[in-house]
């Protein structure tokens, strides 16, 4: 048995799958103040209804990470940033102290000046006068070379308790979002390892020895341990979630739109040719770019439970939640009430549904009926907006996929697949909307719950080989290695995929479960005056991104 939970932003989801059946789901609303609870308390009541011993694995999805900043409930954290020639100290300062330090190596990774370590000294006493206990060592080119970083991880470790160091998140060249990468990871740290230490001592006081695995905004998973490590790898794991629900349930090759409507957000994806986008560079949260590899999703204030006014004569829905609907005791109206006195959702009190819609049908001149009516169109409109807007921003750029850029590509969606709350009533206003054919599945409710079961472990690795000085390196493994002078781009592929499936089993995939692909490839002469002194070879490879099974019995609707 797989167990999938996901968190919301109005509800927890939860299904049990077993050879590929659904065998029981449940829906609990979420209390943001009392996460953890909340997510225990839905989960005990999925096992106490089945054999704990028969549960092989937990794939969780958490909005911990996300919600710590959004909110601005993190950690202070001291930065140690080494920025070399070039870069302003004020465009890269993120963290609650940051201590610009000397020396620094160049693009190739050859040293060109070293520490001087009693800045690293004056760093320590600062932090610890501050009461930080997280810290972040960030130095430019530690992709080509991360001694510095390592270094200075020694000197650090013993004083404070989390240290996150640049070239362990990406192998990506990009050192602004490495910088603004590594403050959030320091950042949200002791939070995630919080929730996580509570969620292990919960499943061993109740006897439960399955692995358990964190969602990722990447669409794929990674284990808890490794999670602790590098939390800032699962925000957003959500719409990741939701995405992977749709692609479990509702496959397609086409250029498609895919949404879920929730009770407080809706979150919108593309396929091309039926590969997800990705971001190309990495995840943008808050004020901060980052390099955190991502599927693309885009989500705007808008579900079941957003709140609903009546501003100069115009119907308002969201962005806000102010509350579940009127029917179920909440302050305003919300798109759930306009279903729930249309009578196409048997949830709550009808009356009091009706009397939401008569108190804005008096705003808006219309009968209860058709102020229902409106609510839903106006939903319509809104997401119909978004994502035109958001076609012309994609189309008017490379666009990029989970595998490949596609050069030229046009994304033209030529269905619409879609899940959430509201899914199965939203569907007919939607296809007259867009003009396409719109398909929801028969769990649409729990979809993303299912999507969180089924994901696979992801990682992927950059591995860079310099003949001339007869280094090679993988940032995120912290491998560095010699290499003679003829190492080739074949010995490159070799090792990669090697390190890669070492990762991989690190994180706990099984090795008949991984698919490895090398996704970018480049090799080129090094020249010194008029002569070739060396190749510097570049490789990039990832586990395929998947699901590792099928469900049964869920067709399109």
């Amino acid at each position: 048995m797989i167990v999938g939970l996901d968190v919301g932003g109005t509800n927890i989801d939860a299904v049990i799958i077993e050879k590929g059946n659904i065998i029981d789901t449940i829906k609990r609303p979420v209390n943001h103040e009392h996460l953890f609870e909340s997510i225990w308390t839905a989960l005990e009541e999925l096992f106490s209804r089945h054999d704990k011993e028969n549960i092989e694995r937990i794939n969780l999805s958490t909005t911990v990470s996300t919600n710590a900043i959004v909110e601005n409930k993190t950690s202070p954290v001291g930065m140690i940033i080494q920025n070399g020639p070039g870069l302003p100290n004020d465009y890269l300062a993120c963290g609650d102290e940051n201590v610009f330090i000397s020396g620094y190596v160049d693009h190739r990774g050859k040293l060109v000046k070293d520490l001087d370590q009693k800045e690293i000294d004056k760093a320590i006493e600062l932090f610890k006068e501050r009461n930080i206990d997280s810290c972040a060592v960030v130095t430019k080119f530690c992709t080509r070379n991360f001694s510095h970083e390592l270094k200075i991880k020694e000197l650090l470790e013993k004083h404070f308790s989390s240290i996150t160091m640049g070239h362990n998140l990406s192998g990506k060249l990009n050192f602004p979002r490495r910088v603004f990468t590594s403050y959030l990871n320091a950042a949200i740290y002791h939070t995630f390892k919080n929730f996580s230490n509570d969620i292990k001592k919960s499943m061993e006081r109740e006897g439960i020895g399955a692995p358990l695995y964190i969602l990722k905004a990447d669409g794929g998973t990674t284990s808890l341990s490794a999670a602790q490590e590098r939390p800032v790898e699962t925000i957003l794991s959500g719409p990741a979630a939701s995405f992977m629900g749709i692609n479990a349930l509702l496959h397609t090759d086409k250029d498609a739109l895919l949404l879920d409507i929730g009770g407080t957000t809706t979150d919108i994806f593309f396929l091309a040719d039926g590969l997800p986008l990705f971001e190309p560079l990495g995840i943008e949260i808050g004020s901060y770019k980052t390099l955190v590899r991502a599927l693309y999703s885009h989500s705007i204030g808008l579900g079941g439970d957003s709140s609903i006014e009546i501003t100069n004569g115009r119907l308002k829905i969201g962005p806000n939640r102010e509350g579940p609907p009127y029917a179920l005791g909440g302050p305003k109206a919300t798109p759930t009430d306009a279903l729930i006195a249309l009578d196409k959702m048997k949830i709550g009190n009808r009356e009091k549904a009706i009397e939401a819609m008569k108190l804005l049908s008096k705003e808006l001149n219309l009968s209860i009926k058709d102020t229902a009516q409106k609510i839903l169109d106006t939903m319509g409109d809104m997401i119909k907006n978004e994502v035109d807007r958001l076609l012309a921003q994609i189309n008017s750029k490379p666009v990029y996929t989970v595998k490949e850029l596609l050069y030229g590509k046009k994304i033209k969606p030529q269905l619409i697949n879609m899940i959430g709350g509201p899914a199965k009533f939203m569907q007919p206003i939607l296809e007259k909307k867009f003009n396409l054919p719109c398909y929801f599945p028969k769990h649409y409710h729990v979809a993303n719950a299912i999507g969180a079961a089924l994901a696979k472990i992801t990682t992927d690795i950059t591995l860079i080989a310099d003949t001339s000085q007869g280094i090679l390196s993988v940032p995120e493994m912290g491998v560095y290695e010699k290499i003679n002078r003829n190492y080739g781009l074949d010995s490159a592929r070799q090792r990669a995929i090697e390190i890669l499936i070492e990762r991989a089993v690190s994180l706990g995939a099984a090795k008949d479960e991984i698919e490895t692909e090398i996704i970018e490839e480049s090799v080129f002469n090094m020249v010194r005056g008029f002569f070739t002194s060396g190749k510097n070879i570049r490789i990039k490879a990832q586990i395929k991104p998947g699901l590792i099974g099928e469900v049964k019995g869920d067709k399109n609707d």
